[in-house]
């Protein structure tokens, strides 16, 4: 079976915890990607243009690390 077909689940059962941590550790660092490049974006090449567009970026780039913590920790137990 390959990677990208979507396999239904007939049970209540959980996906593997190996399943979920991987998924969780894709979303934690796809979003902290977007905020280092808003970052960069921001006070690299926006700020030349405008100022208050790159305190904007920012502003949205310091709001994603704690969203992202909270996705990379959600359903851990313990």
């Amino acid at each position: 079976m390959r990677d990208h077909e979507h396999v239904e689940s007939v049970t209540e059962v959980p996906w593997p915890l190996s399943v979920q941590q991987r998924r969780r550790q894709r979303w934690y660092f796809g979003l902290m990607g977007v905020c280092l490049t808003l970052i960069i974006l921001a006070w690299g090449l926006v700020r030349l243009w405008s100022v208050p567009v790159a305190v904007g970026m920012s502003a949205v780039a310091a709001v994603i690390p704690p969203i992202a913590a909270f996705v990379a920790n959600n359903g851990v137990k313990g």
